[in-house]
């Protein structure tokens, strides 16, 4: 059935799979029903070779569909849910995608020379797909401004360091995660729980945070992953106490050495570590002593055969594991000449330790001088009262810009000390930052920003 050199999802289906199930507020399937029945409307087998665009509502619907996909789709490229139609064409004929599984309704105009198929679960098929093709998983950047790029992996790469590490280390294990799986770093849970014997508790859109912890903690979940801003956003909302998950990892943000205290304050038996990855540059590393940033010796070749450099402060990692291209007639290159990808993270190297400071993409102009504005938010962090941060600029007649930092306290801090807070944060960043780095303005707000891939909203002003 599976050709030797085709790496396909169903593989790994079967051994306990009737106990392993992947659920969300309204269903469970386990991984015996998706190895006998299909949730596509008419054969599988009539997508052999398709390329096929995955736009459904629910996660489940997705994740089911993978599966059933990969190693008979020629590609498949994952869509996330909150991509308006407009930009959806766009990509739809960048990738040359002739077919569209979806569980909404669309028009014929909508569709274009799309062959549509229905996804559902009330009515399961009998499935025996031929399993044929290496299929290529496209993925969007995060296109915070403009269209996101496409992205192609395979499905060895994606699943690369989960095999690395052993797929039985963590195969009792019940994973969930704040991202969609339909972005890199959902995915990489959803494959984990796959590959690795577990089950896996999707999250829902708009669900509340207590309702979501509710479901993790009725669902068993372990093992779960998430942003620090994720992570932030949880222990701010007071159902942290209602939740005891033995691993916890972190990763698409700088891991700050407060969102790690915090996590080890909350969880004490929990193993908390912080990851890095990126759609382009697929899995580097994971760091589980507690501390942020990341051991010096792990530039240079890593003994799970990623290479790293740092190049001009950025760093640059290369391997089986990262994309192999980007798609499209005009898509620039994604490796260098050597098979780097150049990810952009800028890291300075502090005694035995490299840190991460922010992105290139991202840095504060202040008359000339550069501000990574996650150094600025990681002195403010430190601060016991200080549960979230954001610094930005805002333009100035003078400099051209300042930098404004946007505070969240802790709950119950008494508005009394806010000013007396606020001369020590000022005092922190003073001590800690180069003096065009201190922010000329401090606000407590109520709540910040946090976008559909879960990384802090930044908008300057």
């Amino acid at each position: 059935m599976f050709p030797p050199d085709i790496i396909a999802l169903r593989r790994y289906l079967g051994q306990g799979a009737k106990d392993r199930t992947i659920s969300d507020a309204r269903h469970s399937v386990s991984l015996t029903d998706m190895v006998e029945h299909s949730c596509l409307a008419g054969e599988c087998n009539e997508l052999s070779g398709r390329s096929v665009l995955l736009a459904t509502s629910r996660q489940l619907f997705s994740a089911l569909a993978m599966i059933e996909l990969d190693g008979v789709a020629r590609r498949m490229l994952l869509c996330p849910p909150d991509l308006d139609w407009e930009r959806l064409q766009a990509l739809v004929e960048q990738a040359g995608i002739d077919t569209i599984v979806t569980d909404r309704p669309l028009s014929g105009s909508r569709a274009g020379k799309c062959t549509i198929i229905g996804i559902d679960l009330p009515d399961r098929t009998d499935t025996r797909p031929t399993v044929d093709h290496a299929t290529e998983w496209l993925m969007l950047t995060s296109g915070t401004s403009g269209l996101p790029k496409i992205v192609r992996h395979t499905l060895d790469g994606l699943a690369g360091a989960i095999i690395a590490e052993g797929p039985a280390r963590h195969s009792d294990a019940t994973w969930a995660t704040f991202y969609d799986i339909r972005r890199y770093g959902g995915l990489q849970i959803l494959l984990r729980a796959v590959i690795g014997g577990g089950s896996m508790v999707l999250s829902e859109p708009g669900e509340t945070i207590a309702a979501h912890v509710e479901r993790l903690r009725a669902g068993g979940v372990s093992h779960i992953s998430g942003t620090p801003s994720h992570w932030r956003k949880l222990l701010m909302s007071g159902a942290a106490a209602n939740f005891s998950p033995r691993y916890i990892r972190l990763s698409g943000e700088i891991a700050d050495q407060a969102v790690l205290d915090s996590l080890a304050q909350a969880y004490p038996h929990a193993s908390i570590g912080h990851a890095y990855a990126s759609t382009e540059a697929g899995v580097g590393f994971s760091v589980d002593d507690g501390r942020e940033g990341f051991p010096a010796h792990l530039i240079g070749r890593n003994r799970d055969g990623v290479e790293m450099k740092v190049v001009e402060g950025s760093l640059r990692i290369r391997s089986k594991r990262t994309a192999r291209a980007y798609v499209g007639a005009d898509a620039p290159p994604l490796a260098d000449a050597e098979g780097f990808v150049d990810t952009g993270d800028i890291v300075e190297l502090r005694g035995e330790r490299y840190h991460f400071v922010g992105r290139r993409g991202g840095i504060i102009n202040i008359g000339g001088l550069k501000v990574h504005p996650e150094e600025v938010e990681a002195v403010i962090n430190r601060h016991a009262c200080v549960r979230m941060s954001r610094a930005r600029s805002r333009k100035s007649p003078i400099t051209g810009a300042i930098v404004v930092a946007d505070v969240i306290l802790a709950g119950g801090t008494d508005e009394k000390r806010h000013e007396a807070i606020r001369a020590e944060i000022l005092s922190q960043c003073k001590d800690g930052l180069a003096a065009w780095k201190v922010p000329a303005v401090i606000r407590f707000v109520e709540r910040l920003e946090v976008t559909a891939a879960g990384k802090l909203a930044r908008t300057d002003a």
